[in-house]
């Protein structure tokens, strides 16, 4: 009965890194942002509180717009500290520990470096309960990489369970792989400081046309008003709004670099 208990309550704890869920704060929070870009909108391209009502639907869409963002943005921590936790696992394998306690020592090495909290840390001590299950560590792996979804656990996972069947070189083959995904994370980390910049700089891009808008307004009160009073003027104003707007996506998917 204790078992059952403790496999129900570890089965719980297993993270799907498919789907990302918004907490309340979130959610208040992008809901507010979505309806503040709304108001913006609906502010320059055409001073209407009826075109405001309209939009706010849409800047309630906004968290939906962001649980991708930070479902990618969860994963490459994941990546980031996974790398850590191999490489952890490598040296305890290299200084002679068996691999069931390379496991249980890597886990608390790691909630040293990450805290409790931390992604990895949770997956390593999951790990470790279904070790003190009965259950393989390959197999373990081989579901935390089905569930993270990333290639570098699959493929550390795939080459650790046909090394541990195979009676090979463990050590050495966890070393070399170890190795292998350490450089690949720091190249992706590298070039994602590369383009850091950039994308800082597309969000300056971005709002730009609102700035300058808004400071002719307060310049030249009035200069805009055309623009809004006639039906050929909201009808450029919508044309500009479509341009802006695809615009944002093309430049948006330039700077989606697949690593």
């Amino acid at each position: 009965m204790e078992t059952l208990k403790t496999q129900k309550s570890s089965k719980q704890q297993a993270l799907n890194y498919d789907i990302y869920i918004l907490s309340m704060r979130e959610w208040l929070f992008y809901s507010g942002q979505g309806i503040l870009i709304a108001a913006l909108f609906s502010y320059i391209f055409y001073r209407s509180l009826v075109v405001f009502l309209i939009f706010i639907p849409f800047g309630i869409i906004v968290p939906l717009t962001k649980r991708k963002e930070l479902k990618n943005r969860q994963l490459q921590q994941l990546n980031l500290e996974f790398k850590e936790g191999i490489l952890l696992l490598s040296s305890f394998l290299s200084a002679g520990y068996s691999v069931e306690n390379s496991v249980i020592s890597a886990s608390v090495e790691l909630s040293v470096l990450y805290g409790k909290e931390g992604l990895i840390t949770k997956e390593f001590r999951f790990i470790e309960r279904q070790i003190h299950m009965n259950r393989s560590v390959e197999q373990a792996f081989l579901e935390f990489a089905l569930r993270s979804g990333l290639d570098d656990v699959k493929n550390f996972a795939e080459v650790f369970s046909t090394a541990k069947r195979s009676g090979g070189e463990l050590v050495s083959i966890i070393s070399h792989t170890a190795d292998v995904i350490r450089d690949k994370v720091q190249v992706r980390q590298e070039i994602l400081t590369m383009t850091a910049s950039k994308q800082f700089e597309l969000k300056i891009m971005n709002l730009i046309p609102f700035f300058i808008v808004i400071y002719i307004d307060f310049t030249s009160p009035g200069f805009f008003q055309i623009m809004y009073t006639t039906g050929a003027g909201r009808i450029l104003m919508t044309i500009c709004m479509i341009l802006y707007m695809i615009a944002y996506q093309t430049a948006k998917r330039i700077m989606e670099i697949e690593i």
